[in-house]
């Protein structure tokens, strides 16, 4: 399995930005579809974006298309979130999952390995 870690997070007012990075390590990351999603309080986990094994499939929740780009550099074994625009609708705990598989999916139970969370809070 790869481990993942998270970073990035952090607070940032309504219409700033954030990169959210994904660090894995472990088994062949470039195998690996790799995916974001997010946890705010009280909701349940949502899919955000995704991408396939090379990086040019992507994946896109209707709340952030537009304002949010994912990324992966396979050399690096990291995976990115960019998020412009933000909104406190944004605000959540931001998870990287790594899903066995070279496609894209935006269910969570296809993936296999979660990294702990970076915390997004947008103000006001």
């Amino acid at each position: 399995q790869v481990q993942l870690v998270e970073s990035g997070g952090g607070l940032v007012q309504a219409g700033g930005s954030l990169r959210l990075s994904c660090a894995a390590s472990g088994r062949a990351f470039s195998v690996y579809a790799m995916g974001w999603f997010r946890q705010a309080p009280g909701k349940e986990r949502e899919f955000v974006a995704a991408i396939n094994w090379a990086g040019h499939s992507t994946l896109y929740a209707d709340s952030v298309k537009g304002r949010s780009t994912i990324s992966r550099d396979n050399a690096k074994n990291t995976v990115y979130l960019q998020m412009n625009s933000l909104k406190p609708e944004d605000t959540a705990v931001y998870y990287c999952a790594a899903r066995l598989s070279p496609t894209t999916s935006r269910q969570p139970t296809d993936f296999v390995s979660w990294g702990q969370g970076t915390q997004v809070t947008v103000s006001s």
